[in-house]
């Protein structure tokens, strides 16, 4: 982590001082600190998940293919030439780039995992059995260690072998079917489905080292996409087991609640509002829309009322917020004690006031310099700030890690000739 070479990076106070602590005591260490993980892992899934342990202090060890590295690094060279994906999901790691087919990488991989506490792996399906590594036979052989296997469908089922992809997760879990407007369904902007497994398969190495505390062994831990997504389905699934009907593409409408929906500002801009009872309507309509008389109008006054003539609701609110700019309605609708919100563009979302008045941003460094990201979400006031290191180059650190497992310069020489290492 690079701080000092942008001063606006710089924490104004320590996020180590705990509340009532005393000037200059010592914060508590990340609570990872000392473990090592060991990942075989690409696209967003895995490395995802492994970079949440990095944040709070373990030893991260990616372990990627010679020929190219974790295909994520090609995806798009958009930040500063880098690929933005791995950039998000990477920082903190060391590169080892070891070619598993070949018995002597595999041989590394295993003097690894014979120190290591933890391991994951989202290899294609069967690819990891195939080689040895997947949590079952990893967890007999190493008792201690708590071995991670992230896939598409799970490893047993029609679709365990079926490729999976996330926007390919999002359609098979649903998502798509209840994302978009009533004639068009969309897929979620973000790889949802890869971030519900990383966060699943985090939060899961955390359960296992914690059972690992008390019983001294470790353990196989198994995530899938489908699973991890189907699980953040429930209300729309819930809604349509039980209530026989699935809840219809609303865009960013509410379906039973009116207004709920975002609304052009003169200046350009659209902004969200959401009205939650009848009181609210009538502060909506009496300091917003300057249309007193519509919080006692029988087709207005009631939720029900104005849900049955949404278009009528919607154009007299849209009519009011035209007229007026993003941030003048903005003041007026938190002044009148209602719900609202930019519809920020991501643009914005950089430079978003809240979290630059929380300091949320620092600097990681890269193999293209600096790059500005934001602070993992979890915070432990009276901790050590987590530690955003490095996004790392391909193979970078795959000499030092030899070395430090006892290999000579000439094995190593030996082993980069045959393309077992890069």
């Amino acid at each position: 982590m690079d701080t000092d070479t942008d001063p606006a990076a710089t924490p104004a106070a320590p996020l180590g001082a705990a509340p009532g602590a005393a000037p200059g005591a010592a914060p508590e260490p990340l609570p990872l600190a000392g473990l090592t993980v060991v990942a075989v892992e690409q696209a967003v899934s895995a490395p995802f998940a492994t970079r949440q342990l990095a944040d709070l202090g373990a030893r991260v060890i990616k372990v990627e293919r010679p020929d190219g590295g974790d295909f994520a690094r090609a995806y798009d060279t958009a930040a500063h030439g880098l690929a933005s994906h791995f950039v998000w999901a990477n920082r903190g790691k060391e590169s080892l780039a070891l070619d598993l087919k070949d018995p002597r990488g595999l041989g590394v991989l295993h003097e690894l995992l014979a120190g290591a506490d933890v391991f994951v792996q989202n290899l294609a399906q069967g690819a990891a059995a195939r080689l040895g590594l997947d949590a079952a036979t990893l967890c007999a052989r190493y008792p201690r260690l708590v071995a991670v296997d992230v896939s598409g469908y799970g490893p047993e089922g029609p679709y365990a072998h079926k490729r999976a992809y996330d926007m390919l997760v999002q359609c098979e879990a649903g998502l798509v079917s209840v994302t978009g407007t009533p004639g068009l369904p969309v897929k979620a902007g973000i790889p949802a489905a890869d971030i519900a497994a990383a966060m699943y398969a985090f939060s899961g190495v955390l359960a296992a080292l914690l059972r690992r505390g008390t019983t001294g062994r470790g353990g196989p831990v198994e995530v899938s996409m489908l699973d991890a997504l189907a699980e953040w389905m429930g209300h729309p699934l819930h809604h349509t087991m039980h209530g026989g009907e699935q809840p219809v593409r609303t865009g960013l409408a509410h379906a039973v609640i009116a207004p709920y929906d975002a609304y052009p500002t003169a200046d350009g801009d659209r902004v969200l509002l959401s009205v939650q009872n009848d009181r609210e309507w009538a502060r909506l309509a009496r300091q917003v829309l300057g249309r007193p008389d519509l919080a006692e109008d029988p087709a207005y006054a009631t939720n029900a009322a104005r849900t049955r003539g949404r278009e009528k609701t919607d154009a007299v609110v849209a009519e009011a917020l035209g007229r007026l700019g993003a941030d003048e309605a903005v003041g007026l609708l938190e002044a009148a004690g209602i719900a609202c919100a930019r519809l920020n563009s991501v643009a914005q979302l950089a430079a978003h006031p809240q979290l630059a008045a929380r300091d949320r941003w620092r600097q990681v460094d890269s193999p293209v310099g600096p790059l500005r990201a934001l602070l993992p979400p979890i915070g432990l006031p009276g901790g050590a700030e987590p530690r955003m290191g490095a996004v790392p180059a391909l193979g970078e650190h795959t000499d030092a890690l030899l070395r430090a497992l006892g290999m000579t310069g000439a094995q190593i020489t030996a082993l980069r000739r045959d393309g077992v290492i890069a």
